[in-house]
């Protein structure tokens, strides 16, 4: 089984050795050197997510990848995901071809509808068209991705006639869309002949098993690419169970707890996080032996071709960061490797 393994990252705000918060400036640079050790760990790809808040350092992931881009041989480059909804579909292609440029052909995007609203009134857009804006702009991107004069015309941006948009990608553009849970949004996923990432934050991995069904079959109705299915969820990995859990807690308990208050979540509890690292949650959080099984279990009941783990959530340190890229890399990996070939 031929399968990818990636990181991600939203740039979360962590604490210094002295116990204070770090600036932004430092947090990027961390994140940046993060994806060095991915590279040289042998990591498939890295992604950074935007976001437009306080607890995220980075709102414009474009500019990141292409320092990483810089700065590594081999990894593949993303989003995690690119708010199309706020954005210009032919500003997000333009910017990702020149990355995909700087990094010989590395790129990739990731595009959502966007779980953190931020970005809606602070570039002028209008909540109660949440769902037209996404579906128009996916539209006029995929019309982009064949590098073709294009035609378009909507109701969420100025038309365009014979347009081209420059500069041209050597190869093509990789790029998916990330889903949190709608049938809807699988299917028109599966319509536009685009990748699927499942973002699988709580919960069983089973309980996605329907949507990769359903990826599959409006696929074969549709006559579209089939692509292989990707997982995007959070985790992190330390030299035994113990020592990752007590590094993890305390930034998954400030991180739920802050974007619970918005969203109406229950307080986050020990007792929710021993729950989430067991076979009924979506936390690949421990040693690497049980995080690998973790991955290969899901990898198993998906039948997905790629898993992310997002490494970084709250304020967990840039040197407990790096030793669970460094794990991922050298050891998980391996591991799920072996799990998996043992079982075909």
């Amino acid at each position: 089984m031929d399968i990818e393994f990636g990181l991600d990252t939203f740039g979360d705000i962590t604490r210094g050795e002295d116990g204070e918060l770090l600036s932004g400036a430092q947090t990027i640079r961390n994140v940046v050197e993060q994806a060095e050790l991915a590279d040289r760990v042998g990591v498939d790809f890295f992604g950074v997510g935007e976001h437009h808040r306080k607890e995220f350092a980075v709102s414009s992931p474009e500019m990141v990848l292409a320092a990483i881009a810089a700065r590594t041989k081999n990894i593949r480059l993303g989003t995690a995901v690119t708010v199309l909804s706020s954005d210009d579909p032919v500003r997000v292609f333009e910017r990702f071809s020149t990355l995909d440029a700087l990094s010989d052909g590395r790129a990739e995007v990731v595009l959502g509808r966007g779980s953190f609203i931020e970005s809606f009134p602070l570039f002028g857009y209008d909540l109660r068209d949440y769902d037209a804006l996404f579906e128009q702009k996916l539209e006029l991107f995929v019309e982009l991705l064949k590098e073709q004069p294009v035609t378009w015309s909507g109701t969420m941006r100025p038309s365009l006639e014979n347009a081209e948009v420059f500069p041209k990608t050597e190869k093509g553009l990789r790029t998916w869309v990330g889903v949190g849970g709608s049938p809807e949004s699988v299917v028109r996923v599966a319509r536009h002949g685009l990748g699927l990432m499942l973002a699988i934050i709580g919960g069983p991995a089973g309980r996605f098993r329907p949507f990769v069904d359903l990826y599959h079959r409006s696929v074969g109705s549709f006559g579209t690419t089939s692509h292989p299915i990707a997982v995007h969820s959070p985790g992190h990995i330390a030299d035994t169970d113990e020592e990752a859990w007590e590094q993890a807690y305390s930034g998954f308990e400030a991180m739920n707890n802050t974007i619970g208050r918005e969203r109406g979540w229950p307080p986050y509890s020990r007792a929710r996080f021993q729950n989430d690292l067991g076979p009924a949650g979506a936390l690949y959080a421990g040693s690497p032996d049980r995080v690998a099984a973790k991955i290969a279990d899901t990898v198993t009941t998906l039948g997905i071709g790629r898993f992310d783990l997002k490494y970084a959530t709250g304020t967990l340190s840039h040197e407990a960061m790096m030793r669970s890229v460094e794990l991922y890399g050298s050891e998980v990996i391996p591991r799920v490797r072996r799990l998996l070939a043992d079982r075909d």
